[in-house]
């Protein structure tokens, strides 16, 4: 009698999972496909839309549905935003760059949704991180680096898509280690909370992004 219910939750579990990858893999490659036969217009500027549903996604299977995920979620958001914030407005630390149109609404000239994809990022990337290393180190490295990387690819596409450019085109090596600097402290403190997410959907979820700005850059 307890096998039954047992059952059924997984029944749905799986059921959850396997209809939000699908969304979440028929976005990304109708994306792809969209921009590519010339509707890049259309499609990059459904970006916020797609970042909603996204971060939707996150909630419903990470489960965002502790006070404490809560509270790490808005602290991820609040210091990507406050990061992207001193970075326009002072040049550090990423260096020189302004956003774009496409990426919604913004706060001081920071893409409310930025704030988002920080958050997004550190959980879907630190459940992956959690699953291959039993070592904090090499938790808060394996995180860090694979922000890093995604960052890396889509840096490529940003100039492209009206997110966000550096002066002078590409951006500049400070970049990438002041997201290492920063992604590594919110890895720190998602492994010190020790945090827990569904690392199916997360890695779905980041390998879509790897494919989507691979693909472009």
């Amino acid at each position: 009698m307890i096998a039954i219910p047992s059952l059924r939750l997984t029944q749905v579990t799986l059921n959850k999972r396997l209809l939000s990858v699908g969304l979440v893999w028929l976005f990304y490659v109708s994306a792809m496909i969209g921009i590519t036969i010339g509707f890049q217009d259309w499609f990059v500027s459904k970006t916020p839309f797609t970042l909603m549903l996204t971060f939707a996604l996150l909630i419903w299977n990470y489960p965002i549905d502790t006070r404490q995920k809560w509270l790490f979620t808005g602290l991820f958001f609040a210091a990507g935003m406050a990061a992207e914030w001193v970075g326009i407005h002072f040049g550090v630390p990423f260096g020189a760059y302004h956003y774009g149109q496409n990426l919604g609404p913004k706060m001081d000239g920071v893409p409310w949704f930025i704030g988002v994809n920080w958050a997004v990022l550190v959980l879907v990337t630190g459940s992956m991180a959690t699953a291959l290393f039993r070592s904090l180190p090499l938790r808060v490295l394996c995180g860090a680096l694979l922000m890093v990387g995604l960052d890396f690819f889509m840096e490529y596409a940003a100039p492209v898509f009206d997110y966000w450019i550096f002066e002078g085109g590409l951006a500049p090596i400070e970049n990438y280690v002041a997201w290492f600097a920063l992604a590594a402290l919110l890895h720190y403190g998602f492994q010190r909370a020790r945090l827990q997410g569904d690392v199916y959907f997360s890695t779905h979820l980041f390998v879509a992004q790897v494919v989507l700005f691979l693909y472009f850059a």
